[in-house]
């Protein structure tokens, strides 16, 4: 069993892109899921869809342009032992605005862009550039 799930999807992202891998697929979960529709959202990948097997799991459509990955990195901030929360005056920029960090807030995953519309504050999941 993982001990942390979320740092073994980007991980298994990372991996992928680093091989030049077209997709990859993973356990389902809602947060998960989440994190992939951000993704997906921000252009960092191609395309996302849920497998219904034995098991259900996520198969992410990496993206590339001239063969070169969309995502050059892709970080975990907060983790089990080491929550990182931020208020929504202290929201991240991640790269002058070129990357996305995802947030956990009470209304669900967002990007670093749409909590500071909102004017709300979370825990950081994680950066991607």
């Amino acid at each position: 069993m993982f001990t942390d799930p979320i740092a073994d999807m980007l991980t298994r992202i990372r991996n992928a892109s680093a091989v030049k891998k077209a997709e990859v697929e993973l356990p389902y979960s809602k947060v998960k899921w989440a994190i992939a529709q951000i993704l997906l959202q921000a252009g960092f990948i191609n395309k996302v869809e849920k497998l219904e097997d034995k098991f259900a799991s996520i198969k992410i459509v990496l993206k590339y342009n001239n063969k070169i990955p969309a995502i050059s990195t892709i970080q975990r901030i907060s983790k089990p032992g080491r929550r990182v929360y931020v208020k929504s005056e202290d929201l991240p920029k991640v790269r002058n605005g070129l990357g996305v960090a995802i947030i956990s807030t009470p209304v669900g995953m967002v990007t670093n862009k749409e909590a500071r519309q909102r004017k709300i504050g979370g825990e950081i999941i994680c950066e991607v550039y």
